[in-house]
């Protein structure tokens, strides 16, 4: 019980000085760059694709899914030969369902409906490229797939993952487009005096990094955190 006990203790305190040094760093750029440099490790186009593959984030709408195919729907439009494949579990049939509303809006972005196929039953990023190898050998999409070219859009922390796992499962040759989000260009800097604020309550106008950078090293942090266990989760597998 007493072993227990000191498990427990030195578990907490571990726990405690991680957290409080995720605090620290949410003050510093380090979350950002770690970040930003996990989403380019991988990315580049260094040939021109055969195929797009856009990688399913959240439901339609979301940040994710709506980001992606944006950025897909960009490459599509330069590369007007590549055929485009939507990698999202989700039930074909339903003209409501996620997979086929990212369809929808990559065709409302001037995507031709003919170049797009689904892929609507992985539920892992390695499920997704073991399935879409299958779609293109199955449909004779490529004389020789292994050696077909992919471009894969997806999330940046997730990108570097999924190259090396489709290149795991039997591609050559994978390029990858990060869908990174956009800052806006205005001064966010305010005067809460201006504006009527009370005396007593600290003005935090002109303090970006509390307001609004702190908040997103914060989650940066827990996107990575995320990205490099199921990195490891996916090296003990033998999945990339």
């Amino acid at each position: 019980m007493k072993k227990v006990k000191t498990f427990i203790r030195a578990f907490l305190i571990m726990m405690g000085l991680f957290f409080t040094l995720m605090i620290l760093m949410a003050f510093t750029s380090a979350p950002f760059w770690i970040w930003y440099n996990l989403g380019v490790k991988k990315a580049g186009i260094h040939r021109p694709p055969d195929f797009i593959v856009v990688m399913g984030g959240g439901g339609m709408p979301s940040e994710s899914g709506l980001m992606r195919c944006w950025y897909a729907s960009e490459v599509a439009n330069h590369f007007t030969r590549a055929r485009i494949i939507i990698a999202l579990p989700g039930d074909v049939k339903d003209s409501l369902s996620s997979v086929n509303q990212m369809k929808r809006e990559m065709e409302l972005r001037g995507i031709a409906g003919d170049r797009i196929f689904l892929e609507d039953s992985g539920t892992n990023t390695r499920a997704e490229a073991l399935n879409i190898l299958k779609i293109i050998t199955n449909n004779d999409m490529s004389r020789v797939t292994r050696h077909a070219s992919l471009l894969i859009v997806t999330s940046p922390e997730h990108l570097y993952r999924a190259v090396l796992t489709f290149k795991k499962a039997g591609f050559m040759k994978v390029d990858g487009v990060p869908a990174f989000e956009k800052t806006i260009e205005a001064d966010l800097n305010f005067n809460a005096g201006k504006l009527g604020a009370r005396s007593w309550v600290p003005d935090v106008g002109r303090n970006i990094t509390l307001r609004y950078e702190f908040w997103v090293h914060m989650e940066y942090e827990f996107l990575l955190l995320r990205e490099y266990l199921a990195l490891a989760y996916y090296k003990l597998q033998g999945w990339v």
